[in-house]
């Protein structure tokens, strides 16, 4: 499909339905789960693979967004300096870790990871939800816990730098900005 089938400049729409399937339900177990494909071009981002899906059986949804158009499996690098920083866009894709070295956090992706988009705030405030969480546990170090929630803050409200590094082996997440750094995931000899 040509992208300008999609563009409301060509006269197309800019969401299509491309695809529709019958799957087994991951939590019942039955082949009841109808799953839907569309193509989406979003504004600045560019061809987007949106799925959703639901169990006629138990009502498990399930829902995933990656770019359209795979640039191989790379690594995107991006450094966050400032406020402005923190509204850039991100798709991060079912497959993807996600590292901010300063802040020792790793998400690395488990069976039922699911894509999205958000922006860099918007990874910032998924990681605090979950260091909260692991702060509530009474085993936790409060010191610890303490440091790195101060440290989220300061990255959160733009007063400290930060590197994002997103690893896609399939090479469907993006970060949309000019700033951020390609490199491929994998070398040659590797494949």
């Amino acid at each position: 499909m040509k992208r300008d089938e999609l563009s409301p400049h060509g006269g197309g729409a800019r969401l299509r339905r491309i695809g529709s399937m019958t799957a087994r339900c991951p939590a019942c177990g039955r082949r009841t789960m109808i799953i839907e494909d569309y193509l989406y071009d979003a504004p600045l981002i560019g061809l987007l693979l949106i799925s959703a899906g639901r169990c006629r059986s138990c009502g498990y949804r399930y829902s995933d967004i990656r770019a359209a158009e795979s640039q191989g499996p790379r690594r995107l690098v991006f450094r966050a300096e400032g406020p402005g920083d923190l509204n850039v866009i991100v798709v991060k894709s079912a497959s993807a870790s996600i590292r901010i070295p300063e802040l020792g956090v790793e998400v690395t992706p488990g069976p039922a990871s699911q894509g999205f988009i958000t922006t860099v705030e918007g990874i910032l405030q998924r990681v605090g939800e979950v260091l909260e969480t692991l702060c509530a546990d009474p085993e936790t170090n409060r010191e610890e816990c303490s440091r790195r929630l101060r440290e989220l803050k300061e990255c959160s409200e733009g007063r400290s730098s930060f590197t994002l590094i997103i690893d896609d082996p399939e090479g469907t997440s993006r970060i949309i900005s000019s700033k951020v750094m390609k490199e491929k995931l994998y070398s040659p000899s590797m494949s």
